[in-house]
């Protein structure tokens, strides 16, 4: 799927449930720390979303679209408990981006891919305004945590490691 085709599907799910949002145009960019700037909010209210491999053992091979506030990261081994994994990592390029039908840096906080499970840090669902590229690099949203919660389900755990100082 193209970055538009996953951007076209994210729309029509806010649209389709009267989801107060708002789009923000930038200049093309993918870093949270940049992208933050350009957006104007503290960085601590980006969507950061990192697709992991968990590998829980020989045979069995998960991945993970974990969410954290984008002054953080995501603890690897919080992950690896919360799977009862032997290994956890960050998944190839090439994989997350099929996973995550997007583009490196624009990878959007939900999963419209049933092998990805979404794992969203609380201190992400709690942001009165949530941001994260809108599967562009151009072009941001800003949705409520709570709205956010309410239609990408994820699964809320503590998943993030202090704040990077």
């Amino acid at each position: 799927m193209s970055d538009n085709g996953t951007y076209e599907r994210l729309i029509h799910l806010l649209d389709s449930t009267d989801t107060v949002y708002k789009l923000i145009d930038h200049e093309p960019e993918g870093a949270t720390e940049t992208v933050s700037a350009l957006r104007g909010h503290p960085v601590s209210e980006a969507a950061k979303c990192l697709v992991l491999i968990v590998k829980v053992d020989r045979r069995v091979t998960r991945y993970v679209l974990a969410v954290v506030p984008g002054d953080r990261r995501v603890d690897l081994n919080a992950i690896r408990t919360l799977f009862a994994a032997r290994y956890v990592g960050f998944c190839d390029a090439a994989t997350a981006e099929r996973l995550a039908q997007a583009v490196p840096g624009t990878v959007l906080p939900f999963s419209f891919d049933p092998e990805l499970e979404l794992v969203a840090d609380p201190d992400v669902v709690a942001q009165p305004r949530l941001y994260f590229n809108a599967a562009r690099l151009d072009r941001s949203l800003a949705i409520s945590g709570a709205d956010y919660a309410r239609l990408a389900e994820p699964r809320v755990e503590r998943i993030a490691g202090p704040v990077a100082s």
